[in-house]
């Protein structure tokens, strides 16, 4: 009966220290991918008509996961992007460029939007300027 008594009192002792040590680690932190944009809006000024003007965006991953792009749209056919197509690590930089091609006179405000695999899923880029003939 005591050696029953005995071995109840190690298995309760030995439940709690258990779980004690459980609750002294630390919770795991999800992996996140995050842009770091050095700008998110770039103005061309006065540019001439029918002569393509192009602006590459750059940022860094500052988060704690492989950032990866699925996809880049442009607001209008007047546009065309490239991108980096690549994962890209943890501290490493990509790009988005944008080549807008002004077939009419006027002020333009035209975006570029990216979805990727970051906390805000889709990110907005603007150019705009003036074309003159």
């Amino acid at each position: 009966m005591i050696l029953i008594a005995a071995f109840a009192v190690a298995v309760v002792a030995l439940g709690q220290e258990l779980t004690a040590s459980i609750k002294k680690t630390e919770p795991v932190k999800p992996l996140v991918a995050t842009f770091k944009w050095e700008a998110t809006t770039f103005d061309f000024g006065k540019i001439e008509k029918n002569v393509p003007v192009t602006h590459e965006f750059t940022f860094t991953n500052t988060g704690t996961d492989a950032l990866i792009i699925s996809s880049v749209q442009a607001s209008c056919g007047c546009t065309v992007t490239d991108y980096t197509k690549d994962p890209i690590a943890t501290g490493e930089r990509g790009f988005v460029k944008a080549t807008y091609n002004a077939a009419k006179p006027g002020v333009f405000s035209k975006t570029v939007t990216i979805n990727a695999n970051t906390e805000d899923a889709v990110v907005l880029l603007t150019i705009k300027g003036e074309v003159v003939e």
